[in-house]
């Protein structure tokens, strides 16, 4: 709103041939707010968009938030199992997606009983409905203020599901009567970000308005964005480096373009077509742009590239400069539960490419002993993040938020004393050192978790879909490292009585479950139980050391 009352006319959101303003973006924004209001939207109420990118989703995501409301970024690549597992799990009040995606969901929506509304964004109009004066989308060719009048002011129209939600076309919800949005401060909750953690199902990252605030304005600093920049945002609106594109766009005043790619090509593609300055992606995506040819025109606009979502090749760093030689290279550190934690200066990325750098302004990194006491140089401890990006825990969820949210030892910080209310702060699980410069080493992860193309994965997640398919008795699954992927998903099975180790068989039901990148790439069956440690559980250390041994073997080493 603040960037629609600087520059109104400026470009805001480009989507294909479409590009918004300020204005008819922040009109657009209000308009979807009040068509929520109509609905009886209660503050705080949970608002899930499950769409590609497109900027219906936009409008959506930021209108949850204008309306008092709390936005439900669901990840595009779910199936309907575990978009389910979201709507329940948050007790989702109203759901944004389109009539695809709702197709697909129908089996599922009678299991969601918090749901009461669904809003789809390309539903055709009802014959006997009034024609409707606003198109599906908003073209670049609407006035600065097209969205509201009262004249034109209807109620949504509406259809009642014999066994679900009521259903309102996304055009009469922009032409719903305008009103305010429920009292929000900066402590309340604006987002949930579902991210996968080292057992169960995926669990929600409360995010608070001063965390999204103070996360935009830090990154924009530290990339120096600006009113002219020009942001791709390829990644998922749902991650919330994705998510970030926007903010930190928006906090500028720059412009941001959508796209749903289906090759890498594409995005080269567009950031030659709409002369972008700012790309951030994940290492495997950037492994597979470093091994194509670019065309020339982008090293003269791309002003720089950030990495987040995992460490990067130096082979892929040293090919993407070469590249794009005019462009600077930012590596980042972060994880959800505190957005973002650390960067690598460009200028330091020749002096120490493994490093991911110093904390980002705003927040302050902390290595710690398992006593909470601060380690030495290049001694290994805990990474801990304090500061005002500490979200506020995980949604419905007190005992894994105790685990991962707990109060900042005495010791940990000098200077203090006084102090009488308990500061709590991210202790992250990763394990890193830092050097005598100040800079911080990522060394490894204190738990299980699968990260495999910029995505968390949790074993327990991929293991219970396994067993769902029916195929397997049990089964096992974890990373292995690579450098392109970051991990690739290896499975240990044995299979079900009565049916016969199928790898083919396994990865078809898979496929019908799973995002392609929660598919394994490499399936060992056991016509034995899989070994088991003294707790009984399991054991994963024996079945990684059989998998080496296995490769080993392979290669005649």
């Amino acid at each position: 709103m603040h960037a629609a009352a600087r520059t109104p006319h400026a470009a805001a959101l480009t989507s294909g041939s479409e590009t918004l303003s300020y204005a008819v973006l922040a009109d657009a924004v209000t308009a979807f707010a009040s068509g929520l209001l109509s609905l009886n939207l209660a503050r705080g109420a949970r608002v899930a968009v499950y769409l590609e990118q497109r900027p219906e989703t936009v409008i959506a995501s930021f209108g949850a938030s204008a309306a008092g409301g709390v936005l439900v970024p669901v990840n595009p690549l779910l199936k309907a199992g575990q978009v389910a597992h979201v709507l329940n799990d948050c007790d989702a009040a109203v759901l944004v997606t389109s009539a695809t995606r709702l197709a697909q969901l129908d089996a599922i929506i009678a299991a969601c009983p918090a749901l009461r509304d669904v809003i789809v964004v390309d539903a055709p109009a009802p014959p006997s409905s009034l024609p409707s004066s606003l198109p599906s989308s908003l073209p670049s060719s609407l006035p600065p203020s097209p969205l509201q009048s009262p004249a034109a002011a209807l109620s949504v129209q509406s259809a009642v599901l014999p066994t679900g939600p009521a259903r309102h076309r996304w055009q009469d919800c922009l032409r719903a009567a305008a009103a305010s949005g429920h009292r929000v401060i900066d402590a309340d909750l604006a987002v949930i970000f579902y991210t996968s953690g080292s057992t169960g199902n995926p669990k929600g990252v409360m995010v608070s308005h001063r965390n999204l605030l103070c996360g935009a304005q830090s990154v924009a600093g530290y990339l120096g964005n600006h009113a002219g920049d020009v942001l791709l945002a390829a990644l998922p609106l749902s991650f919330d480096a994705g998510f970030s594109q926007l903010t930190t766009a928006f906090w500028a005043g720059a412009r941001v373009v959508l796209l749903n790619y289906l090759l890498p090509r594409d995005l080269l593609r567009v950031m030659q077509a709409e002369r972008v300055t700012g790309l951030t992606a994940v290492p495997p995506l950037y492994s597979q742009l470093a091994q194509m040819d670019w065309p020339p025109q982008i090293n003269g606009t791309l002003r720089y590239f950030a990495s987040t979502g995992g460490r990067m090749p130096r082979a892929t760093l040293a090919a993407l400069r070469t590249r794009v030689p005019a462009a600077q290279p930012y590596l980042m550190y972060g994880l959800t539960e505190a957005f973002r934690s650390t960067y690598l200066p460009p200028t330091e990325v020749d002096r120490r490419p493994d490093s991911i750098g110093r904390a980002i302004p705003g927040a302050e990194i902390l290595v710690l002993r398992a006593d909470g006491s601060p380690c030495l140089p290049n001694e290994t401890g805990e990474l801990v993040h304090r500061g005002a990006l500490v979200a506020l825990g995980y949604w419905n969820d007190a005992d894994k938020t105790a685990e991962r949210f707990r109060p900042l030892p005495a010791a940990a910080v000098h200077g203090q004393q006084g102090r009488t209310l308990p500061e709590i702060a991210v202790f992250s699980g990763d394990t890193v050192r830092r050097d005598e410069e100040g800079f911080l080493y990522f060394v490894g992860r204190n738990d299980e978790m699968i990260k495999t193309s910029g995505y968390r994965v949790s074993p327990t997640e991929i293991e219970e879909l396994l067993h769902a398919t029916g195929l397997v008795s049990e089964c096992a699954a974890f990373g292995i490292a690579d450098a392109t992927l970051g991990h690739t998903i290896c499975v240990f099975a044995a299979p079900a009585t009565g049916c016969a180790p199928d790898s083919a068989a396994l990865l078809a039901a898979c496929r019908i479950s799973m995002p392609r990148y929660m598919l394994p790439a490499h399936i060992e069956w056991s016509e034995r139980a899989l070994p088991r440690n003294p707790n009984g559980k399991i054991d994963r250390a024996a079945l990684r050391e059989m998998l080496q041994l296995t490769e080993a073997a392979g290669s005649g080493t």
